[in-house]
């Protein structure tokens, strides 16, 4: 859960689009357990965290879904809502009560091409929090099914 400083929004982004960013913001509250999204379902909206946890999982054929990252204060809950298809990759569910900023994708989207250098920040930060999560399933399903676990990185 502890984000490297760039998938942070307070570090991935200035000042200034951080403020124009939440200034489109909608507070919002989830009970533990609920599901934010399931993997394969639009993806018209995300959220960063305020308080509390989210746990992103994948569908495993045959077994139960398995949690590939849990996700505190500042983190981006969410990347598939900037790039086509739209499409989930993952499911994500709240691991305890959750207070998080949610943002409407498409109006993300509509600042993101009206303002090239808010929109590169944007690609940036959401490409560091993608290259994080690739590399964290990649590791939590070598633990889970590989013969010896992920072992020590050489």
């Amino acid at each position: 859960m502890n984000a490297p400083a760039t998938t942070s929004m307070p570090r991935a982004l200035s000042a200034e689009h951080r403020e124009r960013l939440l200034r489109i913001a909608r507070e919002v509250s989830f009970p533990q357990g609920a599901r934010l999204f399931e993997e394969g379902g639009p993806a018209d909206r995300f959220w960063i965290v305020r308080t509390g946890t989210v746990d992103l999982d994948m569908r495993v054929p045959g077994r139960q879904a398995a949690v590939i990252d849990s996700l505190g204060h500042n983190e981006l809950v969410g990347w598939s809502w900037l790039y086509s298809p739209h499409i989930w990759h993952l499911g994500a569910e709240a691991a305890s009560p959750l207070r998080a900023y949610e943002f409407d994708a498409a109006a993300v989207r509509a600042l993101c091409e009206s303002d090239p250098e808010f929109g590169g920040s944007i690609a940036r930060w959401v490409g560091e929090v993608v290259a994080h999560r690739l590399q964290a399933a990649r590791v939590r399903l070598l633990d889970l099914y590989a013969p010896y676990g992920s072992g020590n990185p050489r």
